[in-house]
């Protein structure tokens, strides 16, 4: 051997990657390879993989990045093995890239895909799957197992709650646009992507800032973000856009039809675009059925494969939305038009909340983010929003909080008074609540059972439409069902206290109200107007059998009732209904003592005794008024008159009968000064233009926060009532596909910080409302003492 030739051979021993590349398999080295498994298969090769060899020989002859692009549309079963053992040995090739690209319904069968995509792994480069036909099976299987490739592409995917717990090392850019069932995601699903830079999440139904800012924090990395697809608009007069431009996006994030790529080592690969027209956005039908695989999805699958007949696609949800929603303008006074936005663009504030929430953030909806944009950004946060309960500025450990009430109790102990000693235990108490709160993202949500034991042999199956906490007893809450039964439950263990059956003489129960000085007595009302006051010693356990009637007192009908409640010496208590009457009771005497008419111009939904005061009632009526009056004034005027801009749904009182709060329809929810009417606070929750969208409000514990929820939204709303600010929003969605929940009912837990229960009502007939208890300081994902008997969920009429 020369000289020249042995130097050459250590040179190349010194640099393993030249020894690699010096040793690796050339493309038609494998080009011959699948020939022969082709002839040992028996079946003649496939054009388009000779036509994808032969294209990658041509580029690596001229010089050039050589990739594989495999195109799966044209691909059948027969040509799997061949295919298999071809790509097995690329990883040792010249072949720089492998491509994988599914444009259109997929021939090869699922179960073949997944072998496929898992076969390269250190050249993987582009995986691109758009069709669902291959199957809830292979979306569990790539959620569950990852990928090795640096861009995946699922637009029009199936997943409802984004759970992908796999290894996706490598990858850099993730598009999952026009994923219509997408709601949600888990809190670790991005921890598998550490190098996630770009995320498209275009035309999805993701909803809640909270949940997806929380997500989004986990990727250090990320610089691109989209949710909607941002065009510039030179002409402000006309909304439309030259179609060079549609689709586009800055950087990577534009991922669509695949082409020619940079190899992955190129330095312009950070910064690879992929251009996109406006046809290759809507090549995919969306709400196209999936007839062979027409099945329930579950929970447990994240995955919605079932049929839509019942539900609107995005596009068409979207269409009613106004021009001006969807005309967005810049802070250089640019004019932007938003495509194929997601749901989430449509809540109040949303560009400025993700920006003040992601501090890492480059470009969203391909409008770069620059440092006015930031602090304006910051500004508006600040102004509209809390990041911890009670405007707590950093997170706090539970530890460091507990440490300080110690040495605080020991310096009271000494009779050494420094400010740390002066602090109240609110203090403390709202700073352990701010500390847990700023822990759990994602709020446990735990589903009462709604079925259970009413006598030694019998099980009932409970419809829900009203409930209340009991007053003194933490454990304990009743419920009145469409059937006319009242059923009291202890929340805590899940148990039947007392149950009672509607004997013929209840329909729905909309009203209930338990007494102070009485715990063991509650008054429910139905709406064919029955009135009645129970004792629950004597309401009938699986262990007592049959109802004693001796238990309960009758009062005389009220007709068409809604609400009922008992003053604060539970003394007397009032009715209203679907008429402009409230109706005043003895309670002791049984008796009616007067009927109070036309106190309104329209029916009357709530009437509410204040908390201290036993003459004060507030009344909240469709006429948009709401008047408090006074009983020892034999009320014919009202003490004052409180207009809303629309009808009136609820009015109650603060704990401490300070405020009334009033909820109006569709999210018009104010704070008034208790003593005069005078507006105190509007918490500016975002109208949804629907006149059927009947909004209640009520009190958590303690006056500090207000929650709100409405009968056509699936979201409860927590808002500080001293400031206005919104501090989180819960997402409510029940089990299987098109099991859309909103908000019937709801109540704040009077005895525990950030807990609340919501009666859910489905979209579906045949699905029965639920009692969700929330803990807004215990996270969803941790929390597993109750994991055994949850029901897979997740967090997403007239009455009180």
């Amino acid at each position: 051997m020369s000289t020249s030739a042995i130097e050459e051979l250590k040179e190349i021993t010194k640099h393993p990657s030249l020894t690699r590349h010096a040793m690796a398999t050339d493309i038609g080295t494998l080009e011959k390879r699948y020939f022969d498994a082709c002839k040992r298969q028996g079946i003649p090769p496939n054009k388009t993989i000779v036509a994808a060899l032969f294209k990658a020989k041509i580029k690596k002859a001229r010089r050039e990045i050589s990739s594989f692009i495999i195109t799966m549309d044209g691909l059948k079963d027969v040509d799997f093995c061949p295919l298999l053992d071809l790509l097995k040995e690329v990883d040792a090739s010249e072949i720089d890239a492998v491509d994988m690209i599914n444009r259109s319904e997929c021939v090869l069968s699922a179960e073949y895909v997944t072998p496929l995509l898992h076969a390269v792994s250190k050249k993987l480069r582009v995986v691109d799957i758009c069709d669902i036909s291959l199957g809830k099976d292979f979306l569990l299987d790539l959620a569950q197992r990852g990928l090795s490739c640096q861009v995946l592409n699922l637009k029009s995917s199936h997943f409802r709650k984004l759970g992908m717990v796999g290894k996706f090392m490598n990858m850099h850019t993730l598009n999952l646009d026009f994923s219509a069932s997408l709601t949600t995601f888990r809190e670790d699903c991005f921890s598998c992507m550490p190098n996630l830079r770009s995320l498209s999440l275009c035309e999805t139904k993701i909803t809640n800032m909270w949940t997806t800012s929380a997500a989004l924090a986990k990727l250090p990395l990320l610089d691109e973000l989209r949710f909607q697809n941002c065009i510039h608009c030179s002409d402000s007069n006309s909304p439309t856009v030259k179609s060079g431009n549609e689709g586009q996006c800055s950087g990577r994030i534009a991922l669509g039809i695949h082409m020619d790529l940079p190899s992955p080592g190129d330095e312009v690969f950070p910064h690879l675009e992929l251009n996109m027209d406006d046809e290759d956005m809507n090549d995919y039908d969306i709400g196209q059925d999936v007839r062979s695989q027409n099945e329930d999805s579950s929970d447990n699958s994240e995955v919605d494969f079932s049929c839509h007949d019942h539900e609107f696609g995005l596009t068409e949800l979207l269409s009613e939305i106004p021009l001006a929603w969807v005309e967005l303008a810049d802070l250089q006074n640019e004019k932007y038009i938003s495509r194929h936005p997601s749901l989430i663009c449509y809540e109040k504030n949303y560009r400025e909340y993700m920006i003040a929430s992601l501090p890492n953030l480059k470009v969203l909806d391909n409008l770069p983010i620059g440092k006015i944009d930031r602090e304006i950004a910051n500004d508006v946060f600040t102004r509209h929003f809390e990041r911890l309960p009670y405007n707590r500025l950093d997170k706090e450990s539970l530890v460091t909080i507990l440490q300080k009430r110690e040495i605080r109790a020991n310096l009271s102990s000494r009779k050494k008074f420094s400010t740390l000693s002066r602090k109240s235990q609110y203090f403390y108490s709202r700073s352990l609540s701010a500390a847990k709160m700023g822990s759990c993202a994602w709020p446990e949500l735990h589903p009462l059972p709604m079925r259970g034991s009413v006598a030694r042999d019998e099980r009932r199956n409970f419809r829900p439409r009203q409930f209340e906490y009991h007053p003194s007893d933490s454990s304990l809450m009743v419920f009145g069902t469409l059937d006319g039964e009242v059923v009291v439950m202890n929340h805590e263990s899940e148990n039947i206290v007392s149950y009672i059956p509607s004997l013929g003489a209840m329909n729905s129960v909309l009203g209930l109200c338990w007494l102070k000085k009485y715990p063991s007595k509650l008054i429910a009302g139905s709406d064919n107007g029955s009135l009645r006051l129970y004792d629950i010693q004597h309401m009938p356990t699986a262990s007592r059998g049959v109802y004693n009637s001796c238990g309960s007192v009758n009062f005389d009908e009220f007709d068409q009732l809604t609400s009922v409640h008992v003053n604060s010496t539970d003394e007397l208590f009032v009715a209203s209904g679907y008429s402009k009457d409230v109706a005043l009771y003895d309670i002791s005497s049984g008796r009616r003592l007067q009927v109070f008419a036309d106190m309104h111009r329209a029916h009357i939904n709530v009437v509410k005794f204040a908390n201290h005061s036993p003459s004060l009632f507030a009344t909240s009526s469709f006429d948009r008024d709401v008047k408090m009056w006074d009983i020892r004034q034999k009320p014919t005027q009202p003490c004052y008159t409180a207009s809303s801009t629309r009808g009136n749904v609820m009015v109650c009182f603060s704990p401490d009968d300070h405020y009334l709060l009033v909820s109006a329809v569709d999210n018009e929810v104010k704070q008034l000064l208790a003593v005069d009417g005078r507006l105190h606070m509007d918490f500016g929750i975002a109208s949804t233009g629907s006149s059927q969208n009947y909004t209640r409000s009520y009190y958590m514990s303690g006056r500090d926060y207000v929650i709100s929820g409405s009968c056509d939204e699936h979201v409860v709303r927590i808002c500080c009532a001293n400031t206005g600010r919104r501090l989180k929003d819960v997402s409510l969605q029940g089990k299987g596909a098109g099991a859309s929940m909103f908000v019937q009912s709801l109540r704040g837990d009077p005895f525990r910080d950030f807990n609340m229960s919501v009666l859910a009502a489905y979209v579906r007939p045949s699905s029965n409302s639920e009692i969700l208890k929330i803990n807004l300081v215990a996270s969803s994902e941790h929390d597993k003492s109750h994991s055994h008997k949850q029901k897979s969920h997740s967090i997403t009429g007239m009455g009180g």
